[in-house]
């Protein structure tokens, strides 16, 4: 037996840990998103869904369109045949690119001497010059942990469940310390240190939500951005769904207004080696800047299949790839491999739910290593474009033509496309 079949049996294995699935429909098929004429005023699209028989649970603000519920397939008929409806879609799950526990962190209320996480250094660590200082970041996850000490100065702002934006799950708060743990001599310190988080939560406690959730959070940026200070430029979305670019038109065009409004939107590529970029939302959406996850350091070998330890800047063997990366970056420090040829991933440092820190891997770590590095350009220029950052974080990337080196695992294919690994200005 090849060891690129005996690993591609241990990354199987592994990846259950590592690869969230996810249903297409959420809370039944009765929830709906329905996008209508551009210019539509909230009352009437309201009176729309009344008049088939529906009620609206959201309405959004920056697209013409709700989210509803219909009790049968007549009124569902309805609501389709009327001349102001564009489009009515399912109301789909969104999940977290949940990420396994990996072994290292320490325990939750702990601290310690700051350390630079491998992710950190390999992208570039900040300095008083380039620290995301004066550009806000908005997370749209789990939430985060408001009382951590390196995360002070996040600010609570929306929450589309109602109520506070702290983390009731871990993931949102890893992802923060990525983007922005403080340079305080505590713990961990993030790509951008001095940018300020905005924690905008879209997912529960068990690490999902919904198409409409996710626009919920999506639409207060769009209203908000330009109003709080210091001004988001940024936003970081690790999460999302097997799915298209066209599957939610009104989710689509939202993301497309905050690229017109001036705010990069970071996402995960996903956690399906099975899957491109171009089959899972939002990273299928031309105006996002989707991040595939490498290894930041090499690991250890004792499988006597494999030839040599998994290198630095290989892909990792759960991510997501294909045209439309903007960029890979570190999803986590190193892949092990056992005597058994089976692979531990060694996740990224960062800060945990209830303070200290933690490791956890995925795609879900690569992006916010990403927004920081959009942050920090930013710091640079505020009038720069979110296509023109785009443009630089692609441009600067580090062995473009070689890296991510190929994964020695059977469920890994090469994309055509070596985009390198992100470095900050």
């Amino acid at each position: 037996m090849s060891y690129r079949s005996v690993l591609a049996r241990s990354a199987a294995m592994v990846a259950c840990l590592l690869i969230a699935s996810a249903p297409l429909y959420a809370q039944g098929a009765s929830e709906y998103i329905v996008q209508f004429q551009p210019g539509l005023a909230p009352a009437a699209r309201g009176a729309a869904v009344a008049a088939a028989g529906g009620a609206v649970n959201r309405l959004f603000v920056g697209v013409s369109a709700a989210a509803v519920r219909v009790p049968n397939d007549q009124a569902l008929a309805a609501l389709r045949q009327n001349p102001a409806v564009l489009s009515v879609v399912p109301n789909r799950r969104v999940v977290a690119y949940q990420s396994a526990n990996a072994k290292g962190g320490k325990p939750g209320g702990s601290t310690g001497a700051q350390v630079t996480s491998a992710g950190v250094t390999r992208v570039g660590v900040p300095t008083a010059a380039s620290n995301g200082a004066g550009v806000g970041v908005a997370v749209l996850d789990t939430g985060v942990d408001l009382a951590h000490p390196d995360l002070t100065g996040t600010s609570d702002a929306f929450s589309a469940f109602g109520g506070s934006c702290q983390d009731d799950q871990g993931h949102g708060t890893h992802v923060a310390g990525i983007i922005g743990a403080r340079d305080n001599a505590i713990d961990v310190i993030g790509v951008a240190p001095s940018a300020t988080i905005y924690c905008v939560k879209v997912l529960d406690g068990s690490g999902s939500g919904t198409d409409e959730d996710v626009m919920a959070g999506l639409d207060w940026v769009l209203s908000n951005h330009a109003d709080v200070s210091p001004a988001i430029q940024v936003i970081n979305m690790s999460l999302g769904r097997e799915g298209s670019a066209d599957d939610n038109p009104a989710m689509r065009d939202l993301v497309a207004a905050l690229e017109a409004a001036g705010v990069l939107v970071v996402v995960a590529a996903g956690n399906d080696p099975s899957l491109d970029v171009s089959q899972q939302v939002p990273s299928a959406y031309a105006t996002v800047a989707p991040a595939a996850s490498t290894t930041a350091l090499a690991g250890s070998n004792a499988c006597r299949f494999l030839a040599s330890p998994i290198a630095a800047d290989t892909a990792s063997y759960f991510t997501s790839d294909g045209i439309g990366v903007t960029v890979s970056a570190p999803g986590e420090e190193r892949e092990n491999v056992s005597r058994g040829c089976m692979i531990q991933s060694v996740g990224i440092l960062s800060t945990k739910l209830g303070g200290g820190t933690t490791r956890l891997s995925g795609t879900s770590m690569a992006a916010p290593h990403v927004a920081g590095i959009a942050a920090r350009h930013y710091q640079i220029n505020p009038a720069f474009l979110p296509a023109q950052v785009r443009g630089f974080i692609a441009a600067d990337a580090d062995r473009q033509g070689t890296a991510p080196l190929d994964s020695p695992t059977g469920g890994y294919t090469f994309d055509g496309v070596r985009e390198g690994v992100a470095q900050a200005p």
